[in-house]
């Protein structure tokens, strides 16, 4: 699918984006790459998933993460569905046309009936998408001595530039949307992350058994430092079947997520979300007999995460991040996708609005 997919898109010109579970379907260096739409997508997805005139969907459900206001989802465009569940025809979106078919047969015969046509002239839309991309809607304030966890994950990702046989899990909260945000993925099904459950703990299971099915590979958890602890047991099966799997937790002491809705859906009304009696995560890692790993500063990052590629063994990296840093562009709850809040206006947001 992933395949005729880029042929697709290769011939039509069409930008391309992607819901939070189809990362890597598309490459991320890919031209028509517009990044992941949705709740925390760029801003340039959902201007143009919410401006589009057709919009043709594949295998996607139109969750409420991906949907925004459902009244207000893509309101000029026809749509057309591709999914081989006829139950999700019709049931979160109305579709104008509805195919019921494997995904990677109905996107060949989609290539077919193309054939050798000449792309549209979209010149016009993709100035327009090159507007909205010039916002940069992913930047934010660097510090020199506070590590910013988007920062984390563009040294993360320098660090893996040229490698083929890297896997990427997460746990859910902020550092999985950051994730998402700052980790190009080329490939398909190289990306395992909690979508529709949202499930603190799945990360470090889900690579343990990733590296079991691939056990060459580099296979890293990208983590927060609460949906570590649903599952921190496992670190146990990792050691004893001596699994060489990363935990890199962005650990900023809060469930990120929560706290980001409660200051700025909740009157900043913060409960039950900060979390002052931590582990040790570096003594934590020792004590099941894999190896810890601390940075405090961004001069210690590169050298940390240098080290962490270094070793054979299970290793945590407690990467000590800004508490307050949220994440942007947001969609808030019941908002559709040309009401995003960027870092830049997020000073000016009604903080009351719940």
């Amino acid at each position: 699918a992933s395949a005729a997919l880029c042929a697709l898109a290769g011939k039509t010109g069409f930008p391309v984006t992607s819901t939070l579970m189809g990362l890597g379907a598309y490459p991320a260096s890919g031209r028509a790459w517009l990044g992941m739409l949705g709740m925390h997508g760029t801003y340039e997805a959902n201007k143009a998933m919410y401006g589009c005139d057709l919009m043709i969907a594949v295998g996607a459900r139109f969750d409420d993460r991906v949907t925004g206001r459902v009244d207000a989802f893509s309101p000029g465009s026809r749509k057309i569905h591709i999914d081989i569940d006829p139950s999700s025809i019709n049931k979160n979106v109305h579709v104008d046309l509805p195919i019921v078919a494997d995904a990677g047969s109905a996107l060949e015969a989609l290539v077919a009936a193309w054939g050798g046509r000449a792309a549209p002239n979209l010149a016009p839309w993709w100035a327009e998408i090159e507007a909205w991309r010039a916002k940069d809607c992913l930047a934010y304030r660097p510090s020199d001595t506070i590590i910013k966890p988007q920062y984390a994950l563009e040294r993360l990702r320098e660090a893996l530039k040229g490698r083929d046989d890297v896997f990427i899990t997460t746990e859910v909260g902020q550092h999985q949307m950051w994730a998402a945000q700052f980790l190009p993925f080329e490939q398909p099904n190289r990306w395992m992350t909690s979508g529709g459950l949202g499930t603190m703990g799945y990360g470090l299971p889900a690579a343990i058994g990733t590296q079991m099915a691939h056990p060459g590979a580099l296979v890293i958890d990208v983590a927060g430092e609460a949906s570590i602890l649903m599952n921190i047991q496992e670190m146990s099966t990792a050691v004893q079947y001596r699994l060489p799997v990363k935990i890199f937790i962005l650990n900023n002491q809060w469930m990120g997520m929560v706290r980001q809705w409660q200051e700025l859906l909740h009157g900043e009304r913060y409960s039950e979300s900060y979390t002052e009696s931590l582990p040790d995560f570096v003594k934590l890692a020792e004590a099941y007999g894999g190896v810890g790993l601390r940075a405090e500063t961004p001069a210690e990052l590169d050298g940390v995460i240098t080290e962490m590629l270094k070793t054979d063994r299970v290793t945590i990296v407690d990467v000590c991040v800004d508490q307050k840093e949220n994440c942007f562009p947001m969609i808030p709850s019941g908002k559709a996708h040309n009401e995003m809040i960027l870092a830049a206006d997020a000073a000016m947001f009604d903080k009351g609005l719940v």
